[in-house]
């Protein structure tokens, strides 16, 4: 299972405007599941039939064809061909939505659609009972309220906007019958799951709401990482003595400036990545950790005489270009027994200064291991006298659940190095 996020909660609340927002910050799909309901709700209605009367919705099931696409961001609902993502918002539907998530068959026969989607991808999934129901293991739960007036003032806002002509007494009329209608329902009431958070929106506008629901997620995933703690204690004592000498060695070699060192973790095990530009990078990175770092390096390296040092400093070999299992297996290894990972995702030192493309490993271990990513970028310059200057930038913690894939597809670990790469762009001076 992906790393699922339920967002609960009665009609208006803001839980759709919301879970777009939060899904779009995490780069995790957005399920709409009311606009699942609203497509059966549209079907009944356009054929007139009464949608609150089970044996009049339950023989159209069959003839119903339900797809979520996603046309350039934007998530558009199908069905039987149609793209019905406006006609099932009009004012009406809501009320029709409401009657067939009443209906067992109806909530049944979405069911094994919605739960497909939470083992294929991360998601961010919106509803009634997402969380008491559809994904009773998701790893976030969250109830979002807000009161009834409040909710009645957004929707006008929204019908007004759209030139739709409706009072706010129908609305708020509209609002407290349908929140009747869930919470008194048979099947899958609406009610806050047990181990949910409550968040009141009432006095959050979008951009409050948005980041208070990332809070939560941030505070729940956080706790539910392997709880890792530093390298061995003899170890980081060999490491810190170590650590003055090369430094004073690499002040001698070239002249460096470091940025944001605030930025490092104090404690636990993360992964560094960085682009590389020099044979000295490492040092240059590893000399102002707080922990040890092991070290992934090309295989041709330990062909030669320094191979023997460079495993006393826990580096070891991967096969460039092959999928290297092994390689990425120790990786993780390290991580599990405390050592940071230091990875140059690009493989092999930038020769005209520009950082080239990474490479999915560093995803792939982010992934595997929950571990977050430390972004570092390196920009290198040479003085009138020829001598190598380098700014050592260092970027904010990314969280391993803004990486988390889940099928290990391709195009999934592309997108969670770009998020890397792009991270270690920011950070280097053009």
């Amino acid at each position: 299972m992906g790393i699922n996020i339920a967002l609960d909660g009665p009609s208006g609340a803001g839980k759709s405007t919301i879970a777009k927002e939060v899904a779009k910050n995490l780069g995790y799909v957005y399920v709409d599941t009311g606009a699942l309901y609203r497509s059966i709700g549209l079907y009944a209605y356009r054929l007139g039939k009464k949608t609150n009367e089970a044996s009049e919705v339950v023989p159209l099931l069959p003839d119903i064809k339900l797809e979520l696409k996603y046309v350039d961001g934007t998530q558009r609902v199908i069905m039987n061909g149609e793209d019905v993502s406006e006609a099932i918002r009009a004012p009406e539907i809501a009320m029709a939505a409401s009657n067939v998530s009443a209906i067992p068959e109806v909530r049944e026969f979405l069911l094994s659609l919605q739960r497909t989607m939470a083992e294929k991808h991360n998601i961010v999934m919106d509803g009634r009972d997402i969380g008491t129901v559809i994904l009773p293991n998701a790893q976030v739960k969250i109830f979002m309220t807000a009161s009834a007036e409040e909710r009645a003032n957004r929707r006008l806002k929204e019908h007004l906007a759209k030139g739709q002509n409706i009072s706010y007494e129908e609305i708020l009329k509209e609002i407290n019958e349908r929140d009747y209608n869930d919470s008194h329902r048979a099947a899958s009431p609406l009610k806050k799951a047990d181990d949910a958070v409550e968040l009141d929106t009432s006095d959050l506008d979008i951009n409050g709401a948005v980041s208070a629901v990332l809070e939560i997620i941030d505070r729940k995933l956080n706790s539910l990482r392997p709880q890792r703690g530093m390298a061995p204690a003899v170890n980081r004592f060999f490491f810190t003595f170590v650590r003055w000498i090369a430094l004073g060695l690499l002040r001698i070699v070239m002249k460096v400036r470091y940025e944001d060192l605030s930025n490092i973790p104090k404690s636990g095990s993360y992964i560094i990545a960085a682009n590389h530009h020099t044979v000295l990078d490492p040092v240059a990175i590893g000399v102002k950790m707080n922990n040890i770092s092991a070290y992934m390096a090309k295989e041709d390296i330990f062909e030669h005489k320094i191979a023997h040092a460079l495993k006393i400093f826990h580096a070891f070999p991967v096969k460039r270009g092959k999928g290297d299992r092994s390689a990425l297996n120790t990786g993780i290894e390290y991580l599990n027994r405390g050592y940071n990972l230091t990875i140059f995702p690009e493989g092999t030192r930038s020769k005209d200064g520009k950082i080239g493309s990474f490479k999915s490993g560093v995803s792939f271990i982010a992934s595997e291991a929950d571990a977050d990513v430390l972004p570092i970028g390196i920009t290198r310059r040479k003085t009138r006298l020829g001598r190598t200057f380098l700014t050592v930038r260092v970027g904010k913690l990314i969280p391993y659940y803004k990486l988390k894939v889940n099928s290990l597809s391709s195009s999934e670990l592309r997108h969670s190095r770009d998020i890397i790469l792009n991270e270690v762009k920011g950070l280097v001076d053009e």
